[in-house]
């Protein structure tokens, strides 16, 4: 749990050809990431750089629901919409909090026309 994190977002974007197909969720309600970030870690990234300090952040995927299908059928972003789910990706054990590395419903995603 110390390194989970949510990451708000109001879209998101998977490539297409010419440019990306923009996603947003269908409701008002807030929407994030289920996110992984680990800060001040120290390693060599670029041997010119030598050692750095970095902070690392990364954001869980899972199977695409039916519109991310049909644009990315490998993955989509792990979105969490339920106040009781972030309580549990931040808090849970990792076998709890894993179990919300899934895709949002069918019809839970609205294409946003006139992005790229």
């Amino acid at each position: 749990p110390a390194h989970r994190c949510l990451v708000p977002f109001s879209a998101f974007a998977e490539p297409i050809k010419g440019g990306n197909q923009w996603f947003t969720v269908a409701h008002d309600k807030p929407a994030f990431f289920a996110g992984i970030e680990v800060r001040d870690w120290v390693s060599v990234r670029k041997v010119k750089d030598g050692e750095t300090t970095d902070d690392l952040f990364a954001f869980l995927t899972c199977p695409p629901n039916s519109e991310v299908a049909e644009v990315h059928p490998k993955a989509m972003p792990t979105i969490l919409t339920d106040p009781m789910d972030w309580e549990t990706w931040l808090t849970a054990p990792a076998e709890l909090a894993s179990s919300l590395q899934r895709p949002l419903p069918d019809g839970s995603l609205l294409l946003v026309e006139g992005q790229s």
